[in-house]
């Protein structure tokens, strides 16, 4: 071999290792590093996987033609917490609705048995299955999970999702053998926040407050998120839960009277989960009318109609679902438009969430993401 096929050969690989952080790649071998600092290494690309938590089969989606061609095995949690979706999934793939359930959730429920018995070559799992994390950046489940011999890497789209989809998702795409598309997801999503943060710089818009309602009507009054999650997501819109003023840990629940009294002025409540249930309903094959219709039964059966944004007209509903997945840029977009309306005149969520359907959804969110008290 010549020294210019060697230093183009060299040049090739070079500008593969940089177009890819993280990743390693010896003939079909991938090594990633995963979000807590471990390197994981597959022998080759991973066909036969188990999932920790099953709503990363959508995220999947965004990767995959047919992620469900590579899964063995998952959790049961997307059929429990989002049954619309998981039903959407069903439709367009008959083989998610046969799938081993390794358990609800994994480290709590799971049978490490069952796992191995399924002979998986790579389990997929996020950091919120994995708690509690030690100083080493492991903890007892990840122990029990590697006990078995089979790769395992972590990913997470909850718990700081305006500093970690991104690295996720390349780090999905080095593991699935989709480095490409997952290039061109991760880019669109950073151009989409950076063109958010270009509007926040250049409007400075004043902190809206902002009654936050977790699960509206499917939990008592009420339930909420002071930080990570959906408040991240709301100080990206110019606006803060309310919360964060009170609770010193992200989740809490608060008082009635409390809430009634602090004074904000946009209400939102995430639905989808209690569909049918008391809750707002919001998702796949959901219609306006109903999402409307729930919201408003829901602010009535929970006596919040006298919360001063409520009476202004300023309650809306957002799909729980955006809390873990790379959508919830499209969801950001949405609340800056609620808190803010001048910001009309950069956003439209609608065509962010149809540029997702159109481009990478393996199974595109059709229904109804986000609603208002009927007109």
């Amino acid at each position: 071999m010549t020294a210019h096929r060697l230093t183009r050969r060299a040049s090739l690989g070079l500008a593969l290792s940089l177009a890819t952080p993280g990743l390693l790649r010896a003939a079909e071998a991938v090594t990633v590093t995963d979000l807590l600092g471990r390197r994981v290494t597959l022998p080759r690309p991973a066909k036969r996987i188990v999932l920790g938590q099953g709503r990363l089969l959508p995220i999947m989606g965004l990767l995959h033609p047919d992620p469900a061609s590579l899964l063995v095995g998952w959790s049961g949690d997307l059929r429990i917490v989002l049954p619309d979706e998981n039903d959407a999934w069903i439709k367009r793939f008959p083989r998610v609705a046969r799938l081993p359930e390794i358990g609800r959730r994994m480290g709590a429920d799971m049978s490490i048995e069952g796992v191995a018995v399924l002979q998986p070559d790579l389990i997929i799992v996020t950091r919120n299955t994995i708690r509690p994390i030690d100083r080493d950046g492991v903890s007892e489940g990840l122990r029990k999970i590697e006990a078995l011999g089979v790769p395992v890497a972590v990913v997470d789209f909850t718990d700081a999702p305006l500093t970690e989809t991104a690295r996720s998702l390349r780090i999905l795409g080095a593991l699935l053998h989709r480095e490409a598309q997952a290039e061109a997801l991760a880019s669109f999503y950073e151009s989409r926040m950076a063109r958010i943060r270009a509007w926040a710089a250049e409007s400075k818009p004043r902190t809206v407050p902002v009654m936050f309602h977790n699960h509206g009507g499917g939990r008592d009054c009420c339930y909420t998120i002071a930080t990570t999650s959906f408040a991240d997501l709301l100080l990206e819109a110019g606006g803060r839960s309310i919360a964060a003023d009170i609770l010193s840990r992200p989740l809490g629940q608060l008082n009635r009277e409390w809430v009634m009294t602090k004074p904000s002025e946009a209400y939102i409540t995430s639905g989808g989960v209690y569909n049918g249930r008391g809750g707002v309903s919001l998702g796949a094959g959901i219609a306006p009318e109903e999402a409307a219709r729930s919201l408003k039964a829901m602010l009535e059966a929970q006596r919040l109609t006298d919360l001063p944004p409520v009476e202004a007209g300023r309650a809306y509903g957002i799909w729980h679902g955006f809390n873990e997945t790379p959508q919830h840029v499209a969801a950001i977009e949405k609340f800056a438009t609620w808190l803010h309306p001048e910001s009309r005149a950069y956003f439209d969520a609608d065509a962010t969430l149809a540029i997702f359907n159109e481009r990478f959804a393996a199974v595109p969110s059709i229904g109804t993401y986000w609603t208002g008290l009927p007109a």
